[in-house]
């Protein structure tokens, strides 16, 4: 390789006092060849901090490198061929005489003609999980020893192989081109070096002159039929190409592959040999805007949501499209689908037959993919008792409490060999058994109606849904919705409703005291609330729920309001209920709190976790990868926080959130959910107030204060979700500052970095088109506006959404005490069926909740989107710190972190074991585990993956 290729070795090997020993994997045509200065000057000026020792040190190299007398050379530890039975010197001895010839010494160097090398890399490709042999073609090859493509396809190697050429930091001086290597051909059949399961490993060799320079992209082209997942391509000691994707054929994708070494460099810092690869790499990701995307691209491009509707299948399953000037959106994933025949305007959906196209590297691994269909086989096998169920009964409907709680096992049953000894129906019995739901942390404590008043306060700070609680700041609260559309903006909430209840509190007293907190959903579903009520299987009121503050630090619920419009005189538009006094109050009560979790479970759904995480963050993904390099320090710290996101939110646009999708069918609002989502998107979400800190802030639930640890004070001391979160967020900040104070000194080395510049610009001004304008955007001036703002992302693509997710089944899997949505209004006493709930209360509660086959679907698919992977990549784990090898100060920066992220799973076990937090220890008291950062596969309730990967 080039002269400083072999520099690097002498460096590495200065370090040890082993320098005359370099790598086998240089082959030098010209064995008598020895490192040039050139090389040693290119090492120094990547290293930040030299100490004088180790320049010394360098310049004894440089001397060995350019011919200084074999004597000066042993001094230096360095010597050629024939010197090595010689005794070296100390280095720090050795450098001072060295020094003196090291000028002649490069004049000589420079006289030298340009000798070819021979370098040795290992190229690593992961074999494809189609690996399966079909045809007697497939098992001859194998026989005959031709199986060898790590695709499992058996591609002949006449005129084809894998292309691969070196490309230069540097550029010739007088053609002004990147330096290149010649090409190297693999082959799968002959370059074989070694494999295990799942990868295997080629050899290749390159030629490059001797003043190639440092090698730092290589380009790839695949002339065999299919595609490949490139892991990487290793020069031992010399350059890793750490590529991770899959490389086309260059009949699907005649462009060539482009992958950069992992030594990452600022816009104004990159080399001149790769300057241009750089800017080609980003136009190529970028796409044209045109056309219908195939799996094999690689593009990142906006549009709107206009593929959830399927009007081709009739004016019931018109949607709107979401992005634009009436329903405002963040933008998605630009697929380029074709048309619908009704619309032109609106694209067809993607159904579960058709291709569903992310960009190629954005696809499953093999492990997630098997993971996610193990779930959803699951999800079918346990529709099939209830689908019998209501076949042989005729209804749906819970008639007790033991359909309810039947569909829940006591323990694991297993599906042994001993099975096929019992009689039949014992082997039903078992299969039945084993295709039951798990029991979750809360059914096992709750077998009656509802949720305990504790328990329903206590989740709202330290259940699936800890962000819609806020202060009670005025009383009676007030919407802001226009009352002349809506009605009176004054809540139906009176003093005497609550006066009892605040411990001998006046109310003002209670405010002033911060004792008042508040769940208000009223402005969020009024506006819709007529339209949810004329579906026929769902009833729903917009609700506000009065919480206070105990001197034991928990939430007690004093008052409910229920509110919808007023369609005539007989029926008040909102009604308050109050803690029971008698039977009758106690079953309102109850139906109440229900429908005040139905609001709670689709606002969670809709706003805080689909919202504010999964489509949020996908604009900022598309943006990150169409205008940062792969060789951007910011983008190789955000690398892990991307995973899966793209393709999990693609599958939620296909079954999730789609016409009569996971959302519409299961949430009360219908199909009116994504209407709700775009109304919050417009009114409420904004940047700047979405890290935690600002966000507690904004909910009244905290106040700065410097004296704090976290520079704030929280109104509710025991506030689980915020009180290990600050810890999470708190180290996260110190890893982003470190990192960002690390390549950008000050202000202008932010201001002057055009790729980091323009995709903040993008991320707003097409990510987010319709809030471009707002005047919250926070500025990207200085470092640490944008260690606020990378802080930001990597809370909402980790802890945020962990804490949102991963207990969706344990908490939330129960339907009694969270349904989803709910089938009846509650009775009112000129109504005939008031009489009917008089006579069997439990009944009716019963038939207001979601039916057999509906809850049964809600339960499989939170089970499901509950669960983590095999493969999953948790906070505090990087597998790519080789990027860092060179700059310790990062590589201690992210060990300190991981550090960071065991510590605090210690001090969040030692919390759940303090008796004297009652929200998160006593008797029955589930510990708060969903920001705990490490897991087993499975439904935990606990753990923080580094990314949306569900």
């Amino acid at each position: 390789m080039a002269r400083n290729i072999l520099d690097a070795f002498a460096v590495e090997a200065l370090h040890s006092n082993r320098i005359s020993k370099l790598p086998l994997n240089i082959r030098r045509y010209n064995h008598h060849m020895l490192p040039s200065s050139f090389a040693i000057n290119f090492i120094c000026s990547t290293k930040k901090r030299w100490q004088q020792s180790e320049r010394k040190k360098v310049a004894a190299a440089r001397a060995r490198a350019d011919h200084i007398p074999a004597s000066t050379a042993v001094a230096v530890g360095v010597a050629a061929e024939n010197e090595k039975q010689q005794p070296a010197m100390p280095l720090e001895l050795a450098a001072g005489s060295v020094d003196v010839a090291v000028d002649a010494a490069s004049e000589n160097a420079k006289q030298q003609p340009a000798l070819p090398l021979e370098l040795i890399a290992l190229v690593t490709v992961k074999r494809k999980s189609e690996n399966k042999l079909n045809t007697m073609k497939d098992m001859m090859l194998r026989l005959l020893g031709n199986y060898a493509s790590p695709n499992g396809h058996g591609d002949h190697h006449n005129h084809k192989g894998v292309v691969l050429q070196l490309v230069s930091t540097q550029i010739h001086t007088k053609e002004m081109k990147p330096k290149l290597s010649e090409e190297a051909i693999l082959h799968w059949t002959e370059n074989l070096k070694m494999g295990d399961g799942k990868c295997i490993t080629y050899q290749v060799k390159f030629v490059v002159d001797s003043n190639f320079g440092t090698p730092g992209a290589i380009t790839v082209s695949n002339r065999y039929k299919s595609e490949f997942y490139l892991d990487s391509i290793n020069i031992e000691g010399v350059v890793l190409f750490a590529c991770n994707s899959w490389v086309q054929s260059e009949h699907a994708n005649p462009a060539k592959r482009i992958f950069f070494s992992t030594k990452a460099y600022l816009p104004s810092e990159t080399p001149a040999g790769i300057k241009e690869l750089r800017e080609m790499e980003l136009i190529q990701l970028r796409g044209d805007g045109t056309g219908l995307r195939k799996p094999s691209d690689r593009i990142y491009d906006y549009d709107t949501y206009s593929d959830i509707g399927n009007p081709d299948k009739g004016i019931e399953y018109i949607r709107p499209i979401l992005g634009g000037s009436n329903h405002p959106y963040p933008r998605r994933c630009r697929t380029g689908g074709p048309p619908t025949k009704t619309d032109e305007k609106l694209k067809s959906p993607v159904n579960e037959f058709s291709t569903l196209y992310v960009p190629r590297d954005e696809e499953f691994e093999e492990s997630k993919r098997e993971a996610v269909d193990l779930g959803r086989l699951k999800a079918i096998m346990r529709h099939i008792i209830p689908t019998l169920t209501k076949v042989a009964r005729d209804s749906d409907e819970f008639k007790a409490y033991s359909d309810i709680t039947g569909l829940y096992r006591d323990g694991m049953p297993a599906i042994t060999k001993n099975m096929r000894n019992l009689p039949l129906p014992n082997i039903l019995n078992k299969v039945q058994e084993y295709l039951k739901f798990d029991p979750t942390k809360l059914n096992s404590r709750f077998t009656a109606c509802g949720l305990p008043d504790d328990e329903f306060g206590r989740q709202a700070i330290a259940g699936i849904n800890p962000l819609s609680i806020e202060r009670l700041t005025t009383f009676p609260p007030v919407s802001k919705l226009n009352a002349s559309t809506y009605g009176p903006q004054e809540s139906a909430f009176k003093e005497e409703h609550i006066q009892g209840h605040l411990n001998g509190m006046s109310v003002q007293q209670a405010l002033e005291e911060n004792k008042l907190f508040i769940l208000d959903y009223h402005d969020i579903f009024l506006p819709f609330i007529n339209q949810i009520n004329a579906m026929d299987d769902r009833k729903a009121y917009a609700t506000r729920t009065i919480f206070f503050l105990t001197s034991l630090g928990t939430l007690k619920p004093i008052a409910i309001e229920l509110s919808i419009h007023q369609t005539n005189s007989d029926s008040p538009s909102k009604q308050v209920l109050t803690p029971p006094v008698d039977a009758t109050t106690n079953w309102l009560w109850e139906l109440g709190k229900a429908h005040v979790c139905s609001n709670d479970s689709c606002v969670h759904q809709l706003i805080h976790h689909w919202l504010c995480s999964h489509a949020c963050m996908e604009t900022f993904i598309i943006a990150t990868h169409r205008q940062l390099s792969a060789m951007h320090p910011i983008y190789r710290l955000l690398k892990p926080h991307m995973r899966y996101t793209m393709k999990i939110n693609a599958l939620a646009r296909q079954f999730m959130i789609n016409s009569e999708g996971i959302i519409e069918s299961t949430f009360t609002a219908g199909k009116h959910s994504m209407e709700i989502s775009c109304a919050a998107y417009r009114d409420w979400w904004r940047f700047d107030l979405e890290g935690l800190p600002a966000d507690l802030i904004r909910r009244g639930l905290a106040i700065p204060d410097p004296s704090q640890v976290h520079g704030l004070r929280l109104l509710i001391e025991d506030y689980p979700y915020a009180t290990d979160g600050l810890l999470i967020w708190s180290a996260i900040e110190r890893l982003v500052q470190t990192y960002v104070h690390y390549y950008y000194p000050d202000a202008t080395a932010v201001d002057s970095d055009t790729e980091l510049q323009a995709w903040y610009k993008e991320w707003i001004n097409l990510g987010h088109a319709d809030l471009r304008h707002a005047s919250w955007w926070p500025q990207l001036c200085t470092p640490d506006d944008l260690a606020s703002i990378l802080t930001t992302i990597i809370w909402l693509a980790s802890a945020y959404h962990a804490a949102l997710n991963y207990g969706q089944y344990p908490y939330g899997g129960y339907v009694p005490i969270r349904p989803p949505h709910m089938r009846r209004l509650l009775p009112q006493e000129h109504e005939l069926e008031y009489a009917t709930f008089i006579e069997d209360p439990e009944k009716y509660f019963l038939s207001s909740l979601p039916s057999l086959l509906e809850a049964t679907k809600y339960m499989a698919v939170v089970d499901i989107i509950s669960a983590h992977s095999p493969d999953e990549e948790y906070i505090g784990e990087r597998k790519d710190l080789s990027t860092w090898s060179a700059d310790p100060v990062i590589i201690e920066a992210f060990y300190r972190f991981s550090m960071d992220m065991k510590r605090i799973e210690k001090e969040i076990a030692q919390r759940n074991s303090n008796s004297s937090l009652r929200n998160r220890c006593g008797a029955g008291v589930s510990p708060y585990e969903l920001l705990m950062s490490s897991s087993e596969p499975g439904v935990t309730a606990r753990g923080i993956p580094n990314s949306i990967s569900v």
